[in-house]
C-alpha cells in the first residue's frame, strides 16, 4: 500500500467524524476525464469496491484514496496539427497567421486530439491518524502532493496541514551517521533501532553540483567519509529499522522505497478474511512505531516558525569533478 511516505502534521482541533468526512468526499467523488478534458481529480473507494465508502476505518486509522487521471498529447503532435492548419489558412487566404492566432490554433489542435489520448490513472493513498495528529501519504512527487493537499483542503475547510519538521534536518543527521568512525559504537552512527544500509547519494553544494551515488555498497568506508570532507552532503540514505522496515530517507524528510522486511506480514489474515484490513492494520501499526523513533532520531519535532539549528559547515569544494557512481554487489538489495 505504502511505497513512499510523506508526513504532515494536522493542526489541533480537527475532529471530523467518519460521517462528515464521507459526506465531504462524496461531493468530490472521482469522475473520469471528459472527451476534451486533460485532468480529473477525485476520491475513490479505498477497497476498490464500486459504490463503497470513501473513508475506511481500520483499527482506528482512517484510509482514503485520491485518484488522478491525466490525458497527455505530445507537444510535437499538437504543433504539427496546428502548423498544418496554419498552412491551410495561408494557402486559402494568402495571409500567414500571427502569434495570437497560432496560439489559438494550438489550443484548438489540443482539444481535437484529446479525445484520442489514452488516460493514465494514478492512485494516492492517504492515512489519517487522528490520535497522533498525523496525515501520511504515499505521494512522493511535488505535483502529486500539491494535488492531494488541494483536494483535502477543498473537501475539509477546517483542515490545516504542515509538513512535519524536526529539530535536526535529515541531511545534518545523515551526514553525522555516515561520518561516524566505524570502531566507535557509542558515538555517531544511526541511533536506536536504525541501521545504515547500502545505498546513498552525495551531492556537492557548489556550482558544479557533482554527485556520487553508492548502490549496494558498504558505506562504512573512508571513501564515503572522504567525499563528505570534500563538501558532498547526503541527499538520500538507505536505512532499516529494527530489521522490520527498509527505506531511503531523503533530505526533504520523505521515506522512499519503503519495504516491509521478512517476517512483518507473516501474521496476515487467513483466507476468507479481508486482506485490505490486514494490510492496513499491519502497515500502519509498524509505521506508528517507526515514525516517532525517526522523529526522535532527528532531534524531535519542532513547530512551524521555530528556528532550525545550523547545519555543519562543509569543507571547501575541490576543483571540478566528474560525477561518480560506486557500485557494489549487484545481486543484493540495499536492505
Amino acid at each position: 500500500m505504502f511505497k513512499n511516505v510523506t508526513i504532515y502534521r494536522i493542526a489541533p482541533g480537527w475532529t471530523a467524524t467518519l460521517e462528515s468526512m464521507e459526506t465531504a468526499l462524496d461531493a468530490a467523488r472521482f469522475v473520469p476525464c471528459g472527451a476534451t478534458q486533460d485532468k480529473a481529480v477525485g476520491w475513490v473507494e479505498p477497497r476498490g469496491e464500486a459504490h463503497g465508502p470513501l473513508v475506511e476505518s481500520v483499527a482506528g486509522q482512517r484510509i482514503l484514496k485520491l485518484m488522478i487521471e491525466t490525458k497527455a498529447v505530445p507537444g510535437s503532435v499538437v504543433r504539427e496539427k496546428a502548423d498544418e492548419e496554419a498552412e491551410h489558412i495561408e494557402a486559402t487566404t494568402g495571409r500567414k497567421p500571427g502569434k495570437k492566432q497560432m496560439k489559438e490554433l494550438r489550443e484548438d489542435a489540443l482539444l481535437s486530439l484529446l479525445p484520442q489520448a489514452f488516460p493514465r490513472r494514478m492512485g494516492v493513498w492517504v492515512w489519517i491518524d487522528l490520535a497522533n495528529g498525523l496525515l501520511v501519504t504515499d505521494a512522493s512527487s511535488q505535483g502529486k502532493l500539491d494535488e492531494l493537499v488541494t483536494a483535502l483542503v477543498n473537501a475539509f475547510n477546517d483542515l490545516s496541514l504542515t509538513l512535519l519538521q524536526t529539530a535536526v534536518t535529515p541531511q545534518t543527521a545523515m551526514t553525522s551517521w555516515l561520518s561516524a568512525p566505524v570502531s566507535d559504537e557509542d558515538e555517531g552512527g544511526a541511533p536506536g533501532g536504525f541501521a545504515v544500509e547500502r545505498e546513498c547519494e552525495l551531492k556537492s553544494g557548489d556550482e558544479e553540483k557533482s554527485v556520487v551515488k553508492f548502490t549496494r555498497h558498504n558505506l562504512a568506508t573512508d571513501e564515503v567519509r572522504k567525499h563528505i570532507v570534500e563538501g558532498k552532503l547526503p541527499t538520500r540514505l538507505a536505512l532499516s529499522w529494527e530489521g522490520r522496515i527498509g527505506f531511503v530517507l531523503t533530505e526533504s524528510m520523505q521515506l522512499k522505497k519503503l519495504a516491509f522486511l521478512e517476517g512483518v506480514f507473516d501474521d496476515r489474515a487467513a483466507d476468507g478474511e479481508s486482506g485490505f484490513d490486514t494490510d492496513v492494520a499491519l502497515s500502519t501499526g509498524e509505521l506508528n512505531k517507526l515514525i516517532p523513533e525517526l522523529i526522535e532520531a532527528l532531534g524531535g519535532e519542532i513547530v512551524p516558525g521555530m528556528a532550525m539549528p545550523d547545519a555543519p559547515t562543509a569543507a571547501p569544494a575541490k576543483p571540478k569533478q566528474e560525477a561518480v557512481t560506486a557500485v557494489g554487489d549487484d545481486e543484493d538489495p540495499p536492505f
